[in-house]
């Protein structure tokens, strides 16, 4: 009876370990990120913008129920602001950051969890001095701007505690004007960033 008993403890820990991987309500991720902003025009301005390649998304989810959960998120990149007018013809390099909250609804088919997303966001778009940036930053500053967001993507779980994740993430917000004097810079429209990522979340 005594061995019977021991051998139950020894167990209980193993037996609990799946249970609570289980009830796992809580993850952090960690994702590259391409930040691509379309051509946009307003105001007899038009604003081409580059590719931004070498970005980070850091990602928390806690799950209200099976298949909702909150998300909030910190984003960081950099690209360059490509701004043609009457008058002038503007670069700006610039560092640009996501703070965003979203609700996300998911789906379970085995290993695959499909979801979606949709929230708001603030983006802040500051001008970087540098070679990159052909116009004078003392007239410049930063614009913080609020939008939306919203995206698909998908999670793989490779095991009860880690998965990988992609998605789609797009975020709507007006175009940045890095408050240039006379409003050379300000287009006065909303545009669509698209923001692919891909990366790899840990639950606990």
């Amino acid at each position: 009876m005594k061995k019977l008993s021991f051998l139950v403890l020894l167990l209980l820990p193993l037996a609990a370990a799946p249970a609570m991987a289980q009830e796992s309500r809580q993850d952090i991720s960690l994702s590259d990120s391409a930040i691509i902003a379309p051509y946009a025009a307003g105001d007899a301005v038009q604003l081409h913008s580059t590719t931004g390649l070498y970005g980070m998304l850091v990602g928390y989810r806690y799950d209200l129920t099976p298949h909702g959960a909150l998300e909030l998120n910190y984003q960081y990149n950099q690209n360059v602001q490509h701004f043609q007018f009457p008058s002038g013809n503007y670069h700006i390099h610039d560092r640009i950051q996501e703070i965003s909250g979203a609700y996300v609804y998911s789906f379970t088919f085995r290993n695959w969890n499909p979801f979606l997303e949709a929230g708001v966001a603030g983006l802040m778009f500051s001008p970087i001095d540098d070679a990159k940036t052909n116009t004078l930053t003392t007239n410049i500053s930063r614009n913080t701007n609020i939008g939306g967001l919203w995206g698909v993507g998908f999670a793989y779980e490779i095991s009860p505690s880690f998965d990988i994740r992609a998605e789609f993430r797009n975020l709507v917000t007006k175009t940045p004007s890095f408050n240039y004097p006379a409003g050379d810079t300000k287009t006065g429209v909303y545009y669509n960033i698209y923001d692919p990522t891909i990366g790899i979340a840990y639950h606990f």
